[in-house]
């Protein structure tokens, strides 16, 4: 209970105008040495799972602000702690992998790296997601947190996260004792880029934020032959077509409207040739839900109409389809109330209510769940920080549909304004939550 004392407390951080315009400038000084920083691991990505040239940078910087830094937990991930006297801890979460995507921004730094899939095929890679900015804004973090000991008491726990983009990067490093090896966290703090938001522009979700995201395959078997004979056949493109239009009752008939649900086919593969009725169909689904009860409607009732469908066509048992649930699956993000709250408030008040905004849950997915859903007894809160330009944001005048989106080849944040904005909340945020008693 007394470690929680802080969220009924909003008063200011920094204790005066001039404390906040002293972490301004630090942070302002530090940016040219940030932005050479942003530049490199924008054109030195690595994909998940396969981090190894950022780690080891990060790593030494960490350890000469005075951070005991242990590498490689969870394989790739890094682990900076330091404590500074009682009070609560505090876990700081940047990812670091970057996308199979090849770039197309035209930067004079963009990536020409190669990488390679899990499969073993070469691929071009790209921070297309913006967790660039993410890495470099935990470092300067680390820097500010750092140089203030004196302005807070307890303990930070830095963690740089491999794998996010593959959910597992969070899982990998919790069962590598994450909370075990290290000082327990109270409180959970990360952010992430937005391409939906002006650059410098704070969001603060609160509830869910992120979505439970399933990837589904379907294997619908038949029976093939000749297409002018179709009688002696058992067609799984008219199977699989059924299956696709049935599925799409599960959110317009099942589920509850006030319940928000995707279910998408994304894939549909079969045949070779006109004239040839193939004896197997592939579908590959995308499946979104925020809460539990959902995401099992939405997954059972998969399973349930494809079967349901194929007996429909009189498919013999032994030719039933089958049904695959990829692992691992993104569980959803959640914002806890208090925390959510406190913040909105407390990022107006250094920022301005006009660069603060309560932003809406979406449906992609993010790992950064699982720190939390390991120990719901903490406080947990991702944040937003946009990165949209502002002469491209006004442009279009706010419509994000006509710029590019996270994932996109052509993503390219307004960087500087990310790290900077993002830097003075999280070290705002931190300071707030171990301020002294």
């Amino acid at each position: 209970m007394k470690k929680m004392l802080w969220l009924a407390a909003a008063a200011m951080t920094l204790s005066s105008p001039a404390g906040a315009a002293a972490l301004s400038d630090a942070i302002h000084a530090d940016m040219p040495m940030l932005m050479d920083l942003y530049r490199d691991l924008h054109a030195n990505p690595e994909l998940s799972m396969q981090e190894v040239r950022t780690p080891a940078k990060l790593a030494p910087e960490m350890r000469k602000l005075g951070f005991e830094v242990t590498e490689h937990v969870g394989k790739t991930g890094v682990v900076a702690v330091m404590k500074n006297g009682p009070g609560p801890v505090l876990l700081i979460r940047a990812d670091m992998d970057a996308l199979p995507v090849k770039e197309q921004t035209g930067l004079p730094f963009a990536s020409k790296a190669m990488g390679k899939l899990p499969d073993g095929t070469d691929t071009p890679v790209m921070h297309a997601c913006g967790h660039d900015t993410h890495i470099t804004t935990w470092l300067a973090t680390g820097r500010r947190l750092a140089a203030m000991k004196s302005q807070w008491s307890g303990t930070v726990v830095m963690v740089l996260q491999p794998g996010e983009e593959r959910v597992m990067g969070a899982q990998e490093m919790l069962d590598d004792g994450l909370y075990t090896r290290f000082p327990k966290p109270d409180v959970l703090l990360a952010f992430h880029d937005s391409a939906s938001l002006p650059a410098g522009t704070i969001g603060v979700t609160n509830g869910f934020a992120l979505a439970n995201v399933d990837t589904v395959n379907i294997d619908v078997k038949g029976v093939g032959g000749h297409g002018a004979y179709p009688q002696n056949t058992k067609d799984p493109i008219v199977l699989a077509s059924r299956i696709v239009m049935a599925l799409q009752t599960l959110v317009s008939r099942e589920n509850d409207p006030q319940q928000p649900a995707v279910v998408t086919v994304g894939s549909f593969h079969s045949g070779t040739k006109s004239n040839i009725i193939s004896d197997d169909a592939k579908l590959a689904l995308t499946v979104r839900s925020y809460t539990p009860e959902t995401r099992k409607l939405l997954l059972d009732g998969i399973r349930r109409i494809v079967r349901g469908e194929a007996i429909a066509a009189g498919m013999p048992e032994d030719r039933m389809p089958t049904v695959e649930i990829e692992q691992p699956s993104a569980d959803a993000t959640f914002n806890t109330p208090k925390l959510s709250a406190h913040l909105l408030d407390l990022f107006g008040t250094h920022f301005g209510s006009g660069r603060v905004v309560e932003t809406k849950p979406i449906m992609a997915s993010e790992d950064f769940s699982r720190f939390w859903l390991a120990d719901k007894s903490k406080e947990s809160v991702i944040f937003w920080v946009g990165g949209v330009p502002q002469a491209k944001w006004d442009a279009v005048k706010g419509d994000t549909l006509k710029l590019p989106a996270l994932h996109s080849p052509l993503w390219a944040p307004d960087a500087e304004k990310v790290i900077s904005t993002a830097t003075k909340a999280m070290t705002v945020a931190a300071l707030d939550i171990l301020k002294k008693g």
